[in-house]
C-alpha cells in the first residue's frame, strides 16, 4: 500500500507541476517566479525573511529571484524604516496583474475539481490538502 501511495504522490506533483508549467509557458516568467509573485500576492507586502520561509528557500536564493523581479518591472523592494537591515517587497502594477492571471488559472482549476468530484467531496478534498500541509 505504501507504494502506491508513493506512486500517487509523485503523479499527482508531477500532474500538478505540468499544469503549472502549461500556464507559464506563454509567459515571460518562470514558474518560481510567478510562485514567488502568488505568495506576495496573497498577502500584499512581505519582509524578505518570511518571503523566504513562505517558499522555503535560503535568503540568498530570495535575493536574485526578487531582483529579477524588480528588473522585469513585477516587483518593488523597499528598506524598512524602522530596521534599516530588512526589505519589504510588493507587487507593482504589471506585477497584480500577472498575480490576478495566474489566479484566475487556480480557481478555474478548482472549478473543474468542484465539477468532477463534487462540493463535498471537493471541500473534504482540500481540507486534506491542508492537513498535509500542516505536517509538512
Amino acid at each position: 500500500m505504501k507504494e502506491e501511495y508513493s506512486n500517487i504522490l509523485v503523479e499527482f506533483f508531477e500532474k500538478m507541476s505540468s499544469w503549472e508549467n502549461g500556464v507559464v509557458s506563454d509567459r515571460k516568467i518562470s514558474l518560481p517566479q510567478m510562485h514567488l509573485l502568488e505568495v506576495v500576492g496573497n498577502h500584499e507586502v512581505l519582509r524578505m525573511k518570511e518571503l523566504s520561509e513562505k517558499l522555503g528557500v535560503t535568503t540568498g536564493t530570495l535575493t536574485v529571484m526578487v531582483h529579477r523581479l524588480v528588473t522585469k518591472g513585477y516587483l518593488v523592494k523597499e528598506r524598512d524604516s524602522q530596521d534599516k537591515r530588512s526589505y519589504f517587497v510588493k507587487l507593482t502594477e504589471e506585477g497584480r496583474e500577472e498575480y490576478k492571471n495566474h489566479h484566475h488559472h487556480h480557481g478555474d482549476l478548482i472549478e473543474e475539481i468542484v465539477h468532477s468530484l463534487g462540493e463535498r467531496e471537493a471541500h473534504r478534498f482540500f481540507q486534506n490538502l491542508k492537513a498535509i500541509q500542516e505536517i509538512m
